[in-house]
């Protein structure tokens, strides 16, 4: 289908309750896999700028913030935290937990409108 090996179909599978910004659900990427591929394009500059706008307004508020003298960390993960790992000492990504409790509960109001 669409020249994707069948491991890579069946990666990119969709699964019921997963994240609003689980990635398997990007618009454009489904407009394409359904061979819309016009529509998938517009879709995609459509995220591209949404994204674009938001890099912008955490820029912005990370130079306000230095101008104010505050601290400002401009991203931190729902799921993860950036930690030293403690045998490498590389910052790496740790899961913190939630993740699991909210799929569970279908609470994802924590979750960023991405799309």
């Amino acid at each position: 289908m669409y020249y994707f090996s069948e491991l890579a179909l069946t990666l990119n599978a969709w699964e019921a309750g997963t994240a609003p910004t689980d990635s398997r659900l990007r618009p454009d990427q489904r407009l394409m896999e359904n061979g819309r591929w016009d529509e998938a394009n517009a879709e995609k500059q459509r995220l591209e700028e949404k994204q674009r706008l938001s890099r912008k307004k955490r820029e912005a508020e990370a130079v306000k913030a230095t101008e104010d003298g505050t601290p400002y960390d401009p991203y931190k993960a729902l799921w993860f935290e950036r930690k030293q790992d403690p045998v490498t000492k590389e910052l790496t990504h740790i899961y913190r937990g939630g993740y699991w409790e909210c799929k569970e509960k279908q609470d994802w109001n924590s979750c960023p409108d991405i799309f």
